[in-house]
């Protein structure tokens, strides 16, 4: 069923939830840069203090495997807009989405290769052709592909971790080639600008079991749910939508937060022994209803009159959401790898959390300045330009309203 389309062509809390997921993808990725050790299954040296225990556990409660997920159904709530915006102009939405999904694909690849193999651009640029073929689909059907993507991910990662279990604790040889690989890794990241574009290709070659087996599915998902939600403007009606948005704080609370900390715990306390596949499965399932649950808890703060000040604050980064997520990977890489201060290995994670807020704090400052002087981000620019096959003006002649003068503009 498809419900009647909201006139703006953007909305402001959407942006500014946007923002919010956007703090969530840096506070997650800037620990992959700052330690070779992430993701091996082993403890991760660079926790040396009680403050890197508690920061490495804080991200993986708080952060991993939920703000990709809210930035994936953001993009599925986006496509909705972008198909109402197409519906209202009378323009071919189709061949304008093709186009845009090719030239985020490229975007992504150049991204994976030079600054960052864990890029998500190239995953959703081939989601969203999936999407693009079951954008008639009717809510009750993505609702339940949705569920089933969920819970086959699940379940995978569920069976595989009992066969872990059944093997018993990792081998002193599992744990050699983990040490060596993160030997390896560490000298090429320290080495020169040509070693990093090697350890990135051959990271990226081994990289698609998590893709294929997590990402690629749990973020299809969230498309879908996406979708379905920017059916219904739920964040153009958003004071219409408070009770649902009260409920939505029960599940992540009940399920969502024992889930993630069941997580957390396997994935930084105990990595490699066996139980942290099987706390990937339980991340896996309830994941998705902590992102809920921050979805309704934000939704509820910016409506409030603090709230309203911090969704203001969040918006312009999260309308040139793409230039600041490549400027996230740009900077990290400057800072961690051979491309500037090399400072991989360096420090542990309380420090790699305190420089992703201050890298955000920046952002958004950064953000609000150039959004005040121009209509798009610079990378949203050339995606536009490539999208219509033209070139939008860039300037903006009018200036930026602020997010209390209305739900959407």
């Amino acid at each position: 069923m498809n419900h009647p389309p909201v006139a703006a062509e953007r909305q402001s809390l959407v942006d500014a939830l946007r923002g919010f997921a956007l703090l969530g993808i840096l506070v997650v990725n800037i620990a992959a840069f700052a330690s070779p050790y992430y993701g091996q299954p082993m403890p991760d040296p660079m926790m040396r203090s009680g403050l890197d225990r508690v920061a490495a556990f804080a991200v993986a409660f708080l952060f991993e495997t939920k703000f990709y997920l809210l930035f994936s159904f953001l993009f599925g709530y986006s496509f909705t807009l972008q198909m109402q915006s197409a519906q209202r102009s009378g323009k071919p939405f189709v061949p304008r989405l093709a186009r845009r999904l090719v030239a985020l694909w490229c975007i992504g690849a150049l991204h994976a290769v030079l600054l960052f193999h864990g890029d998500i651009l190239t995953t959703y640029a081939v989601l969203g052709a999936v999407l693009l073929a079951l954008r008639h689909q009717s809510d009750a059907v993505l609702a339940r592909w949705a569920l089933r993507l969920v819970l086959a991910t699940a379940l995978v990662w569920g069976a595989i971790g009992v066969l872990a279990m059944l093997g018993g604790p990792a081998t002193e040889e599992v744990l050699r080639i983990a040490k060596a690989d993160a030997a390896s890794a560490l000298a090429a990241y320290r080495g020169t600008a040509a070693t990093v574009i090697r350890q990135h290709l051959r990271e990226l070659s081994q990289v698609w079991i998590v893709l294929g087996l997590v990402q690629a599915p749990m973020a299809l998902a969230m498309f879908f749910a996406g979708v379905i939600e920017g059916r219904r403007n739920l964040f153009a009606r958003a004071d219409r939508y408070r009770p649902l948005f009260k409920r939505l704080l029960v599940p992540g609370l009940v399920l969502g937060l024992p889930g993630a900390a069941v997580y957390a715990w396997t994935a930084s306390v105990v990595p490699g022994s066996r139980w942290d596949v099987l706390g990937l499965a339980v991340g896996v399932f309830t994941s998705p209803l902590l992102t809920a649950t921050y979805v309704g808890a934000m939704m509820l703060l910016f409506q409030s009159r603090w709230g309203g000040w911090l969704a203001g604050a969040l918006a312009p980064a999260g309308r040139m959401a793409l230039s600041n997520y490549l400027l996230q990977s740009a900077v990290c890489a400057w800072l961690f790898l051979a491309y500037g201060l090399r400072l991989i290995g360096e420090f542990g994670p309380f420090v790699s959390l305190m420089v992703a807020f201050g890298i955000f704090g920046a952002q958004m400052l950064i953000s609000r300045w150039w959004l005040a002087r121009f209509a798009y981000g610079p990378v949203e620019w050339v995606l536009r330009a490539f999208t219509n096959l033209e070139w939008p003006a860039l300037r903006r002649t009018t200036r930026m309203p602020s997010i209390h003068e209305g739900g959407s503009r």
